[in-house]
């Protein structure tokens, strides 16, 4: 028995690739198993490799495996870019109908199952996918009926003989496998927990923490890989009386939400790098007007059109410093899907505690990996509107306008919605003064922009870096932020098989840096390891600037497109040591 596996499988796009990794996936999920996934797809509608690997443990996983245990192909393509990762004693399961072959040295056993052949003559070359999960649970020797609860969840509307005929196809390819007899190489997994847990995308993560931060609307342009934040909240937000609008491009979706949360709804909006960048002016509106905004940038592969379905971390410079003019401003960066979630409540917070836009940072293989999550603590959960005046104001003597933007010791001044009686004030984009009308009195200037810059010298964040220090004096300290967390977990252990002792320290809150929390690791550490995806090593530079000590830190890059391995920061750590 094995207490953990990463299973892959791999087509051309739009050939029932992703269908086969949900059933398979949420299965396990079900049966209580922890599951890492990550999908590789063409930035093509439909057409080009894609395929989905699927980490099972019976521990909490948050990376993909170096290796391969069993390879699904749909086309000789699936074998001829997969076939490397297989580890020695791997199993390829392909369709028989594009006469599959393997490299003739040994590594690996080739079983070619007659996927479109079996389902066409039960009815419908369709579910062929069906046949091909079938017989991968077959060589981990699970029971057909592990699939029944999924397979009735996905195809019940269709009616029962639909799901019938589909479980009918999961049974005929246990069976083909099974009719192979004693030569099949069988990988049964320890038995799960049997624990319900969430199995969910960072996306849905977010989607979800907007809804119970109190959010109700999102103004939108669907763009790679932020959409299913938007698709979900389509399908959610009327539940609870809200609505989405998608807009016709990113500057009218910022715009929108800035309007929204003047009202006083709160409102968020999600894009990607390019559509962060047309953003960026409507961002600066939101810091001079002192409007409470969140924006979720899920960053890919840049610049430009760029790698669009590829993992890149390259938007971490744009993000603090892309807006014309000085404003404050909050980046928040989390690491885990469970961290997503609980971020974006208190993104919403923050916004409206410091009247500021925040800028909720994530990447593509965080937005859409997907993860078991241990269920969600909705009890904690709190809403705090700041300096939000609900109650009417009395009027004064010489009727002056409301002091939108007073100054006052902690640079955060009253904040009245609309409508709320003698709140009366200017709003503009130009500098004003204390009730909003517009001044360049140089004295006024300086007054104003000091308040605003003054707001997050008290900034509050629970958990500014998630750091795991058990060394004192530690021959490294290994830096990330979003998704590499995963992997620099399971580097770090091997690091410690070697001898070498690791401290971890993944960042959450970008920016205001959090200087006070890193500066002690990083003073006690006889060496700096950055890890990030991007060619210029902008978290390294950001650490450099904050904290110094820049002779003992270093970077360990990638931007080809592809996830880190294990392996990889774990054998770059040993060569920069």
């Amino acid at each position: 028995m094995i207490n953990q596996l990463s299973w892959k499988v791999g087509g051309q796009q739009g050939e029932g690739i992703e269908s086969t990794g949900e059933i398979f996936s949420i299965a396990l999920n079900r049966l209580g198993y922890y599951l890492y996934g990550y999908r590789h797809f063409s930035s093509r509608i439909k057409g080009g490799h894609t395929n989905n690997k699927i980490r099972v443990s019976t521990t909490q996983v948050r990376s993909i495996s170096d290796d391969l245990d069993i390879l699904v192909a749909f086309d000789q393509e699936t074998i001829d870019v997969n076939y490397h990762e297989l580890r020695q004693g791997g199993v390829v399961i392909a369709d028989a109908k594009f006469k599959p072959t393997i490299p003739e040295d040994g590594k690996a056993i080739l079983y070619s199952v007659p996927f479109t052949e079996i389902a066409s003559e039960l009815g419908t070359s369709l579910m062929k996918n069906m046949v091909a999960v079938g017989a991968s649970s077959a060589i981990l020797d699970l029971d057909a009926e592990s699939f029944r609860e999924v397979v009735q969840e996905i195809f019940g509307r269709k009616g029962e003989s639909i799901v019938e005929k589909n479980m009918e196809a999961i049974r005929a390819g246990v069976q083909f496998i099974k009719d192979q007899g004693e030569s099949v190489e069988t990988m049964q997994l320890e038995k799960a927990d049997g624990k319900k847990r969430l199995f969910m995308i960072g996306n849905d993560a977010i989607a979800l923490g907007a809804i119970a931060a109190g959010s109700r609307f999102m103004p939108a342009y669907p763009i790679t890989p932020a959409s299913e934040i938007m698709e979900y909240l389509i399908k959610k937000l009327p539940k609870f009386g809200g609505t989405v609008i998608q807009t016709e491009d990113e500057i009218a979706a910022c715009t929108m939400a800035i309007g929204a949360n003047y009202a006083g709804v709160r409102t968020l909006t999600a894009s990607a790098g390019p559509g962060l960048s047309l953003m960026m002016e409507a961002i600066g509106l939101s810091g001079m007007t002192e409007t409470p905004l969140v924006v979720v940038d899920t960053q890919r592969g840049g610049p430009s059109t760029g790698l669009p379905t590829k993992i890149e971390q390259s938007d971490l410079m744009a993000m603090i410093y892309g807006t014309h003019g000085e404003i404050p401003k909050v980046v928040m960066a989390p690491s885990t899907v469970q961290e997503a979630f609980y971020d974006t409540i208190e993104a919403f917070n923050i916004a409206e505690e410091y009247q500021v836009p925040v800028i909720l940072l994530t990447d593509l293989q965080l937005s859409l990996g997907k993860q078991s999550v241990e269920p969600l603590d909705y009890s904690n959960i709190e809403i705090r509107r700041g300096k939000l005046v609900t109650d009417d104001i009395p009027a004064t003597e010489d009727k002056a306008y409301f002091k939108r933007y007073e100054v006052t010791e902690d640079g955060i001044s009253p904040r009245v919605l609309p409508g709320t009686k003698n709140g009366i004030h200017h709003v503009t984009g130009v500098e004003h003064e204390q009730t909003g009308k517009p001044s360049e009195v140089a004295a006024n200037r300086q007054s104003q922009m000091d308040k605003r810059l003054r707001k997050l010298d008290n900034l509050t964040f629970n958990t500014p870096v998630y750091v795991n220090a058990k060394y004192e004096n530690p021959d490294v300290l290994i830096v990330g932020f979003n998704s590499t967390r995963g992997t620099i977990e399971e580097a770090i252990e091997r690091l410690e098989l070697d001898g070498i002792t690791a401290n971890h320290a993944q960042v959450r809150l970008i920016h205001p840096f959090p200087t006070d929390e890193i500066a002690p690791l990083v003073k006690a550490a006889k060496k700096v390891i950055v890890v990030e995806y991007n060619a210029t090593g902008q978290l390294a530079s950001i650490l450099k600037m904050n904290v110094g000590n820049h002779e003992k830190i270093s970077s360990i890059l990638k931007y080809d497109g592809d996830p880190f391995l294990p392996k990889e920061i774990h054998t770059k750590c040993k060569e920069l040591l």
